[in-house]
């Protein structure tokens, strides 16, 4: 049985329609409460949300959903994906919520869904949740139905958690902060955080209203976190997505630093305090083949999945590692998180920063990419890449980089859209065979 809902992250997609409507979101809430009432206590579900302004619909559907199959409903309000992660292993819950579209506009909206253990569901449990959403659930009895409330330490318990990833002795005193918040889940926890442990702070994207979130700001809009940290003269930029799962660095000279550099930074400073386990570090396909040749030379490996941060957890929980994320900026480390958390790794970052003394351009640039390029071909319907006409253009593309770089072609898993990437040592080639092919999908999809 394939899915028809949840895709790399979730459900996701455009509020009010298809799979992102409230009757949807109360179904869900009843299905994956039905599913997690294992073993006999009071069972109770943790919901989180991000500022969209479709949240405060998702949310009370969703605990309309589990409340009406007799769970009860513990609301944390605004908050980071992973803090959400957290407080379901802390507060003892059977299932936790994130209602969030992570990097997408306003008009998006998503669920997320984690167990007991903190982890995102397997896919066993996703395709349950599935096929329970096309039947008719028993609901509790009156007696029996759950309760909701709203915890008012949320945001502290994560600011304390997040906090307690770095050793006692390690203080943000004398650094300039930028962060931006993407107007999103982190606006008031992130930057509480570096401000506790002593950094001067100045913030970006901290004002949601329910529709600006990831507006011109945040991890996929860093020009605003750019020109605030040359303005200000900042020692260093942080930016989050709208879940705050996702990290991009900006160095004091305003120079964007991605998912792919702070993994060589956190990967290569635990391997030379013995702390690195599983000899290496995993990403995912996409990630620059500069990464894989740097760990190389230091007797590490680049342990490749395909994209997405649930696959990356995967390679990471099988093969013993601790490391691993995605160029997007994704950082995964299972020394502290059991999810994505941008502002764990922004704190990894910035001890790094402090424990050498050295400037953020110094510290963050350890290897050249290789000449990178990535498009996005938007469709409407229909399956280009199996056209074969695309398939042929594909070939001579594979034909043309042999030996000397990377393709990497896939539909998105969470919009309509086809990611064409190419790589290698050769700039005007991979140049070449990314236009070439997303012409022939183009072309084939109308």
């Amino acid at each position: 049985m394939s899915k028809q809902f949840f895709g790399t992250d979730g459900i996701r997609g455009r509020t009010n329609q298809g799979a992102m409507t409230a009757a949807m979101a109360a179904k869900v809430g009843q299905a994956a409460g039905k599913l997690f009432q294992r073993g006999t206590h009071r069972h109770r579900v943790v919901i989180g949300k991000d500022t969209r302004l479709s949240g405060y619909m998702l949310e009370n559907a969703m605990t309309a959903g589990f409340t009406s199959v007799g769970m009860d409903v513990i609301l944390l309000g605004p908050m980071p994906t992973p803090a959400v992660a957290l407080l379901t292993r802390e507060l003892r819950a059977d299932v936790g919520v994130m209602i969030s579209a992570s990097h997408n506009p306003y008009e998006d909206n998503g669920i997320k869904l984690f167990g007991p253990d903190g982890f995102k569901l397997s896919d066993a449990d996703e395709l349950a949740i599935e096929k329970m959403l096309g039947e008719d659930l028993e609901l509790a009895d009156a007696e029996e139905i759950g309760r909701a409330r709203r915890i008012d330490d949320a945001r502290g318990r994560y600011i304390h958690a997040v906090k307690a990833s770095l050793p006692n002795t390690v203080r943000l005193d004398g650094l300039k902060i930028a962060v931006d918040c993407a107007n999103g889940a982190a606006y008031q926890v992130a930057p509480s955080a570096f401000w506790e442990l002593g950094a001067e702070v100045v913030t970006v994207g901290v004002t949601p209203n329910g529709k600006n979130i990831n507006k011109a700001c945040g991890s996929t809009h860093p020009d605003l976190l750019q020109e605030t940290v040359v303005s200000g003269g900042c020692d260093i930029g942080i930016a989050l997505d709208g879940d705050a799962d996702r990290l991009i660095v900006v160095d004091e000279n305003g120079k964007v630093v991605d998912g792919d550099q702070i993994m060589a930074l956190l990967g290569t400073q635990m391997a030379a305090r013995g702390k690195l386990r599983g000899g290496g570090v995993v990403a995912t396909v996409m990630s620059n083949l500069g990464l894989e040749r740097y760990l190389q030379g230091l007797e590490l490996t680049l342990e490749r999945t395909k994209v997405g941060d649930r696959h990356v957890l995967e390679r990471m929980k099988s093969g013993g590692f601790n490391v691993g994320g995605e160029q997007s900026g994704h950082m995964i480390l299972l020394d502290h998180a059991t999810t994505g958390d941008g502002t764990v790794a922004a704190l990894q970052v910035l001890a790094a920063l402090v424990q050498s003394g050295k400037k953020a351009s110094e510290v963050l640039h350890l290897f050249d990419p290789v000449p990178q390029l990535l498009r996005n071909v938007r469709f409407a319907g229909g399956k280009p890449l199996e056209d074969a006409r695309v398939q042929a253009v594909i070939a001579e593309a594979e034909n043309t980089l042999r030996g000397e770089g990377r393709l990497v072609i896939r539909p998105s898993g969470t919009e309509p859209v086809i990611r064409v990437m190419a790589e290698g040592d050769d700039a005007a080639k991979v140049e070449a065979v990314v236009a070439a092919i997303c012409t022939a999908i183009e072309e084939v999809a109308g």
